[in-house]
């Protein structure tokens, strides 16, 4: 070996070390940055907050929330694929920016599985098709014949192709053979906004984003997209009551950091949002919002890693199978 390849495999030996040894002691060293890939207000951003919190106890440094929305979460997520994998730059990614996105984009500028660390799973939050509070129909069926009748004349709000709201109603589109005029939003808040206004007609938003309105009566949920009825809104029938059996999806969230992260800072990372799930007031936060919280042993980084690997040949078929081509 040269003399110069020798002391520059060295060099890059002792720079790995240093990061791995006593940069991973002294972690965190500075506030860490949680990067939510969508606009405040919505799903993912309120449980980044809430989990972020406790991180901010347990790990003894500010979580600071970062909104960075654009191209449904895509954008957010290259920018910390990119980042310096020292545990100070987090993303919540979950099955948008992790999974349906390598299918949707030709340019993603990342690979979910080749520049991320996962962290570990944090939580998912079941879809609900909701309507305008002045809907005619009231259920599934309903929503199908007016979608039949007059494609062009109902508006589905959705916060970005390639977002789980717009693949949770390309799976709706296709199981029942209907079409509508597909609006983006920046974000779910702001899709609420306008469902609540009555200036769209119907959304498959996450249930943590919608169930304040559905409680108020500023939207009429027609079917939540679970097995059995879910315990917070008892009276709204699963889709497969409705006669959609097939329509069964939820928004899986999980903490990521890049590539390249020192194995001892992603243990405490890891054993931080453990920490987190297991407290009985962040418990309490998410299930009133809906948030369904995986079991001890179905949140660490492997089982993360693996679900992202199941996720993308399976959201690359809907979408496929829905017509959408890759932009």
């Amino acid at each position: 070996m040269k003399p110069s390849t020798l002391i520059a495999c060295l060099a890059t030996g002792l720079a790995g070390a240093a990061l791995a040894g006593p940069a991973a002691a002294d972690y965190p060293q500075r506030a860490i940055t949680l990067v939510v890939p969508y606009a405040a207000g919505g799903t993912n951003d309120t449980l980044s907050r809430i989990i972020g919190e406790h991180l901010a106890k347990t790990l003894g440094r500010p979580v600071l929330i970062e909104n960075d929305a654009g191209a449904a979460g895509t954008l957010a997520a290259r920018r910390v694929a990119r980042a310096t994998p020292d545990g100070h730059t987090l993303i919540m990614g979950n099955m948008g920016t992790h999974a349906v996105a390598v299918s949707h984009y030709r340019s993603l500028g990342y690979q979910p599985q080749a520049d991320f660390t996962p962290i570990g799973l944090t939580a998912s939050v079941p879809a609900v098709v909701v309507a305008r509070r002045d809907f005619t129909g009231t259920t599934l069926t309903d929503l199908k014949a007016v979608l039949r009748s007059r494609p062009e004349g109902l508006s589905e709000a959705h916060i970005g192709v390639g977002s789980p709201t717009h693949t949770f109603c390309t799976l709706l589109h296709g199981l029942m053979g209907t079409r509508a005029v597909r609006v983006a939003y920046r974000g779910g808040s702001q899709a609420m906004s306008d469902l609540v206004g009555g200036h769209a007609d119907f959304s498959c938003i996450s249930l943590s984003g919608a169930i304040a309105q559905i409680n108020a009566g500023s939207v009429k949920a027609l079917a939540v997209a679970t097995r059995e009825r879910v315990g917070i809104i008892p009276a709204v029938p699963t889709a497969a009551e409705s006669g959609l059996p097939g329509f069964e999806v939820s928004t899986w969230n999980g903490l990521f950091a890049p590539r390249g992260l020192p194995p001892a800072i992603r243990d405490r990372l890891s054993a931080a949002m453990d920490a987190a799930l297991a407290d009985p007031g962040v418990q309490a936060r998410l299930l009133e919002l809906g948030f369904v919280l995986p079991a001890p042993a179905e949140r660490g980084g492997e089982v993360l890693g693996s679900l992202v690997a199941r996720e993308i040949p399976r959201w690359a078929k809907v979408l496929q199978e829905g017509g959408i081509a890759p932009d």
